[in-house]
């Protein structure tokens, strides 16, 4: 029994997926490319991921002409364990209430041991035994129970009708075909991996409420996009800053001032999404990250042509709002672009699937398929895209939580990852005119 029910709880986003009769059962957010937390899916409109306060406060005091490009904070819930009837374990938000669930402990990096792949996002509270004597446990009232409990389903509730498929080393098709991005799954195991060995002193979590940025699009193709030429925040340990400096010389991050850190990409072709890890991203060479830029923005029948000048309109904005914040420091965020892989051909090609079982684009299509045109009305319209920033755990500026360290005039490093971004997609624009 979760030591949050007692509570009650308030109104839910839609389509929330609720524990019982109360909270809302959190699952691993299926399109999450990047990233060390696990973005878990509370409804269709909202995400949310481990609070870490510096974030949250950030969030808070956004700028508003940035709002445009972040997501919108929604707030704060409280999230526990669960043993279902299985025995499987399930993390379940409850609406937060004040005092009761444990404030993230503010430790500065260089007091966190290394944990390798994760992001410490989680860490024991002190306060932790306050809740041991008045609360049941977490499964039961034995400590022991979560320790045996079994490991998160698989069988999610929310899955995608799109498989994804990984690109391995290299560059072949993993042969498993699952309905979730590889990536979310294996943040969301190695988070409940941490907060189940945290569980005897840790009974409460604080997760950030964020908009879901990808829900308005059918089928979300999405780029996650490492910025700037430096990773590590002002806090950061003598060791730590020296991995994330090695990290960014050996990539296109010093080279580019922006990498790879994952992404997702519709296959008209075969009807799959295919997935890069960040691993794949911090072997490119600048040429690399232009091939790796050019698969993100092809389709498996052609290159998306038509994606060129709203990404590019909004990457220019971006730029000039981000050039008028004066010592601000976005050390180790990302950059999301989105488009829709469903356009009106892959509705057509999608509904002609069954009968062609997979078969690859050629010449026997239509042409109207192979050269780009399309017989259905209002198809010439722009496609959607999105552009947002995520990830603000480092991030400064003056004045911002008291911190000593205060910097000089805009993000230049980020500044120039986003011209570099910028030049790279005109020339492409250009050389497939």
């Amino acid at each position: 029994m979760c030591v949050c029910q007692t509570m009650e709880v308030g109104k839910y986003g839609k389509n929330a997926t609720r524990s019982g009769d109360r909270g809302v059962l959190l699952e691993p957010f299926i399109h999450q490319v990047g990233g060390h937390s696990s973005m878990m899916r509370y409804d269709d409109h909202t995400v949310c991921k481990p609070l870490i306060t510096r974030e949250q406060r950030f969030y808070e005091s956004l700028p508003p002409e940035m709002k445009e490009f972040t997501p919108e904070y929604k707030g704060v819930v409280s999230v526990c364990f669960e043993g279902d009837s299985d025995g499987y374990i399930n993390l379940v938000a409850y609406p937060y209430v004040e005092n009761e669930a444990l404030e993230q402990d503010d430790t500065p990096e260089r007091d966190q041991p290394r944990r390798k792949h994760s992001r410490r996002s989680l860490h024991r509270s002190s306060s932790g035994t306050e809740h041991k004597e008045e609360k049941p446990g977490l499964a039961s009232d034995s400590t022991e129970s979560i320790q045996e409990t079994k490991s998160p389903r698989v069988d999610l509730h929310i899955h995608s009708d799109v498989p994804f498929q990984m690109l391995d080393g290299n560059s072949g098709l993993s042969s498993e075909k699952i309905s979730y991005n590889p990536w979310s799954l294996r943040c969301h195991k190695q988070q409940l991996s941490r907060m189940r060995s945290e569980s005897k002193d840790r009974k409460l979590y604080k997760f950030l409420l964020l908009e879901n940025v990808v829900h308005h699009f059918k089928l979300p193709c999405v780029l996650d996009l490492k910025m700037g030429t430096r990773q590590h925040g002002d806090d950061a340990s003598e060791e730590k800053a020296a991995r994330q400096m090695k990290k960014c010389e050996q990539s296109t991050s010093a080279t580019l001032g922006v990498r790879v850190c994952g992404m997702q990409v519709y296959q008209l072709d075969t009807g799959h999404y295919l997935c890069r890890n960040k691993y794949y991203g911090r072997g490119l060479s600048i040429e690399g990250f232009r091939n790796a830029l050019y698969q993100y923005l092809h389709n498996g029948i052609e290159l998306r042509k038509d994606l060129f000048e709203p990404v590019l309109a909004k990457l220019r904005s971006l730029k000039a709002v981000l050039e008028r914040q004066a010592s601000y420091r976005f050390y180790s965020s990302s950059l999301l672009i989105i488009y829709d892989g469903k356009d009106s051909r892959a509705g057509m090609f999608v509904e002609r699937r069954p009968e062609m079982r997979l078969k690859r684009v050629d010449s026997s299509l239509p042409e109207s398929l192979q050269d780009g045109g399309s017989t259905e009305p209002g198809s010439s319209a722009q496609p959607k895209v999105d552009v947002r920033m995520i990830d603000f755990a480092h991030s400064t500026f003056k004045g911002f939580r008291d911190d000593p360290t205060v910097h000089d005039g805009p993000d230049v490093g980020y500044v120039f990852g986003l011209e570099s971004l910028i030049n790279i997609m005109e020339q492409m624009r250009e050389e497939n005119q």
